[in-house]
């Protein structure tokens, strides 16, 4: 049989002819988009991209026991063969009582209302995206403190993706995405810094201006010149929004369903504990119009929500999906795939009061690595900020490695700021913690 162009009745076909096939369940997913990018350095172009693509990836279950392929060639022949060889391999595996597809559930929400597709993103001319990027890079080096530039760039994304099972789920939606930034040096040559900032979302005129992107980014790398060495001590440190953000996607691995199944997260067993301070609250929440991280339905199928994972200082829920609910005797909360909008709810303070409530101590602007360890909460990075003293910035500082623990930094949050940039798929406000090692001369 010829399959369907329309790859809405592709999706349905190919279950159905898996099942034909001796599948017990299959689920198709196809993923079709179109990319730009663009990367200068000096005014020049470095990089162009400007690409279509077009994939199709399926899981076959025959009596508890699962293959998966994938493939970006849509005929027939090598659907149906790649389909059957599935088959014939899923037969060959060990069975798993933990597989199999989730049980059919209503999507309640009205896709159009979430706004992930902006006409404008689809519209804008290549020679407008170039032109944003080198215009980024010309007003950053005409501030004289900046040495060079590592290079600017702008990117567009359009995609739509559709999601089948045997189950009889079939859904679709359609996004969009666009960002720019740029990176930067400034410092002297023995002692030089290197920052920028990246500003990116769904719909085009949601993105900062050329002006203000550049701004953030000029102000980022200067602030560091002349930055000093400081002794080792134990010192309240504030977060800005960035770091923030870190420690919040070192958590949401730790809250992983994966990693707590595996017993690979500090954090396993740990259901209704407290473990965070009582003004702590964080959300994943799905459902938030404009956020790069909202979507209708999971990798699954299984209906995105509003999931409270930290309330009021108390670990209330994990990221699951159908196979990590079932190993730990939990139902899924449609997190197949990644996190989807993940924060700390902000709180009422100002970032600038924040930094005047410390005496001594350092706003953390910047971190090298990961130097993270989910079995422990242990954290340990190469690190760069900004010392404060009797309640004012002071002076940069540099070559400092930042010691914690995030069981620890969750509990000893004391003031949380009112900063959130809900653009990002993980994100939260300015923090202040209680005390952090900080390992200098």
């Amino acid at each position: 049989m010829k399959y369907s162009n329309n790859l809405k009745n592709l999706a349905e076909e190919l279950v159905q002819y898996a099942t034909r096939k001796g599948a017990s369940e299959c689920q198709v997913s196809i993923t079709e988009g179109t990319e730009f990018s663009v990367e200068l350095r000096e005014g020049k172009i470095e990089r162009l991209v400007e690409a279509g693509s077009k994939s199709l990836a399926f899981k076959v279950i025959v009596d508890n026991k699962v293959a998966t392929a994938s493939s970006s060639d849509f005929t027939t022949e090598t659907l149906n063969g790649l389909i059957e060889n599935a088959i014939k391999r899923a037969k060959l595996s060990s069975a798993d009582p933990f597989s199999g597809l989730p049980e059919l559930e209503p999507i309640n929400i009205n896709v159009e209302s979430l706004d992930l597709y902006d006409n404008q993103v689809v519209e804008m001319a290549a020679e407008d995206k170039i032109k944003f990027a080198r215009e980024l890079e010309e007003i950053c080096l005409k501030d004289k403190r900046i040495k060079l530039s590592a290079g600017s760039a702008f990117f567009s994304n359009i995609g739509e993706y559709i999601l089948a099972n045997s189950k009889g789920f079939i859904g679709s939606y359609k996004g969009t995405s666009c960002g720019a930034g740029v990176q930067l040096q400034a410092g002297s040559d023995d002692n030089p810094y290197e920052d920028g900032w990246w500003d990116s979302c769904i719909h085009l005129k949601d993105l900062l201006s050329v002006e203000e992107i550049a701004k953030i980014a000029v102000h980022r790398t200067t602030r560091m010149i002349g930055a000093k060495k400081i002794a080792t001590q134990n010192v309240p440190v504030v977060l800005e929004p960035t770091m923030t953000s870190r420690i919040l996607g070192f958590l949401s691995g730790c809250v992983s369903g994966a990693a707590i199944y595996l017993n690979q997260s500090f954090l396993t067993g740990k259901i209704n504990t407290k473990i965070a301070d009582e003004k702590v609250n964080i959300i994943d929440n799905g459902l938030i119009p404009r956020m790069p991280g909202s979507r209708p339905f999971d990798a699954e199928g299984v209906p995105t929500r509003i999931t409270p994972i930290i309330e009021s200082g108390m670990l209330v829920n994990y990221l699951l999906d159908t196979y990590s609910a079932r190993k730990l005797d939990m139902k899924s909360n449609g997190h197949a795939g990644s996190p989807t909008n993940f924060y700390l709810m902000p709180g009422n303070y100002a970032p600038e009061d924040i930094i005047k409530s410390v005496d001594k101590g350092l706003f953390l602007t910047n971190t090298i690595g990961q130097g993270t360890v989910p079995t422990t909460g242990d954290i340990s990075t190469g690190a760069y900020g900004l010392w404060i003293e009797n309640g004012e910035i002071a002076y940069p500082v540099s070559e400092i490695t930042i010691s914690g623990n995030l069981g620890k930094i969750l509990s000893e949050i004391e003031m949380i700021g009112n900063d959130i940039d809900y653009k990002r798929q993980i994100t939260g406000p300015t923090i202040k913690i209680k005390e952090l090692t900080i390992s200098g001369l």
